[in-house]
């Protein structure tokens, strides 16, 4: 049966979050939500402008009526979210960066599975960079965000799932960092008891120049790899303090992280020097090594190289050479 909608709370609030992006982006990702099947009580559209050197209300008269437009002091991609989940009245919470958009029949297979489904705790799809020729859906079993991390690699991107605001409790993104997603997915689907993990393709992402990804400045890249480091060990620290069940869980995803930093020093900075003094770091933080565990076959494969002077010459002269090529 179908839900009907609680004290008339919209079923999603759709978070876009937006910093000096051509109107037309702002535009295509609107109307990209509302294409979609839910009526105007359905939805709510939230912008949150991160103080944008030019304000973009104006360009959007076509939408004043169906938007909430919230202008701030720049304070960074993680403000911006904390903005969007105070203000969202949904029972759903949809994160969209402003130069994307959603894919409208893999997102209402997404929202299907949210209204027919008992009202789940979160609905994890896929995204693209390309258009799809062809959606593929497939029938998932719920399973609880704990099971669901103990056995996969987890997408961490906060654009990749909807999730129900109940779920978050009081759980916000860390201001002022990088990869601020891997620190605040982890933790929301060990929250999740019903989790419809999806193979759906439901959101498109723009590839920018200029965007956070995308600037290779040497102090920007330092940042990030500093920021992805503290990630690391705020998670294993975390997981220490869990139940049982959770901690293998967590165990997991941070392994999965300290394997993808190693790499993206290695990749990043090319410096034998630099990786040298980071894996002394991390093995005083207990997280090198890395675990001897069968993760995956390329975690496997990363493991026994890292865990010699030989095998790490060796990824030193490869790895780059090989993400160049790709």
């Amino acid at each position: 049966m179908q839900n009907t909608q609680n004290n008339k709370k919209p079923l999603v609030s759709f978070i876009i979050t937006c910093y000096n992006l051509p109107t037309e982006m702002i535009v295509e990702c609107i109307g990209s939500i509302m294409a979609l099947s839910l009526s105007e009580q359905e939805r709510e559209i939230i912008v949150v402008d991160d103080g944008s050197d030019i304000c973009a209300i104006n360009d959007l008269d076509d939408y004043r009526d169906d938007i909430i437009y919230v202008r701030q002091k720049n304070r960074g991609l993680s403000e911006a979210r904390n903005t969007g989940i105070i203000m969202a009245s949904g029972q759903y919470l949809q994160f969209v960066d402003g130069d994307d958009k959603l894919i409208q029949t893999g997102y209402e297979h997404c929202l299907d599975l949210v209204r027919y489904n008992n009202m789940p705790d979160m609905v994890l799809f896929r995204f693209t960079d390309k258009t799809p020729e062809h959606i593929k859906f497939a029938e998932v079993q719920p399973v609880c965000g704990t099971e669901y991390m103990q056995h996969n690699n987890i997408r961490p991107s906060a654009c990749s799932y909807i999730v129900k605001r109940t779920t978050l409790g009081k759980l916000r993104f860390t201001p002022g960092i990088y990869h601020e997603d891997e620190e605040f997915t982890p933790q929301l689907l060990l929250r999740a008891e019903t989790v419809y993990p999806t193979d759906t393709i439901a959101y498109m992402y723009r590839k920018r120049s200029g965007s956070i990804i995308s600037d290779k400045a040497k102090r920007s890249i330092l940042k990030r790899l500093n920021d992805s480091k503290a990630v690391i060990i705020r998670l294993n620290d975390m997981a220490d303090r869990l139940p049982h069940n959770d901690r293998i869980a967590m165990q997991r995803r941070v392994a999965q992280l300290t394997m993808d930093y190693i790499y993206n020093v290695i990749t990043q900075t090319h410096s034998r020097q630099y990786l040298d003094k980071q894996l002394d770091e991390l093995h005083s933080k207990g997280l090198f090594p890395l675990p001897d565990k069968d993760y995956t076959k390329k975690y496997k494969w990363f493991r026994r190289m890292t865990n010699s002077k030989l095998g790490i010459t060796l990824l030193m002269h490869a790895l780059p050479l090989m993400k160049k090529e790709r």
